[in-house]
């Protein structure tokens, strides 16, 4: 579990748009729920301003309404504090918390951290996701669900990943 911040077009209103002062960012932020594999169970769309773990209260829920088999989600330290006791006494989920270790410096790739990343930047491969052009939050959870269809559609049709296909010509 992770989230992204995006910036907004400029026709989003300003009722569902925040600052996120972290990124330095304004817009909304996306939290995503993926499985072992990088593929979105789950996603929410909320002002930038939402912290991670008020944002993944509704999203927990919806996770755990939406797939009752699934035990264990990792996160990121920004989901760290009351929200693992809660997920664990409400919704019978273990939140695990994949802290970074503070003598490490630059990138480093955490365990399972990585792949929600992957995921987030797979999404970024849709131009429609780059930015927030979509006036309700709902219809941005679409956008990103509508976008992971394509990509692994793609996949099951055999295509490469961001490989471009020229129709045959027809040439004389």
């Amino acid at each position: 579990m992770d989230s992204q911040s995006v910036r907004a077009a400029a026709n989003i209103p300003g009722s569902t748009t925040g600052w996120d002062g972290g990124k330095r960012v304004g817009g909304r932020k996306r939290h995503l729920v993926v499985d072992c594999l990088g593929l979105v169970l789950a996603v929410a769309v909320t002002a930038a301003s939402v912290q991670n773990r008020d944002a993944a209260v509704p999203l927990l829920e919806r996770l755990r309404r939406l797939y009752f088999s699934v035990r264990l989600v990792w996160a990121d330290g920004g989901y760290a504090g009351r929200l693992v006791d809660w997920a664990a006494e409400n919704l019978h989920l273990t939140l695990e918390i994949v802290k970074r270790s503070d003598e490490t410096t630059g990138f480093v790739a955490l365990p399972r951290r990585w792949v929600v990343e992957r995921t987030l930047s797979w999404l970024m491969r849709s131009r429609r996701l780059v930015r927030d052009y979509e006036t309700l939050p709902a219809m941005h959870e679409a956008m990103v669900l509508w976008s992971m269809t394509m990509l692994m559609s793609g996949r099951l049709a055999g295509r490469r990943p961001g490989a471009f296909r020229r129709p045959a010509s027809r040439a004389g």
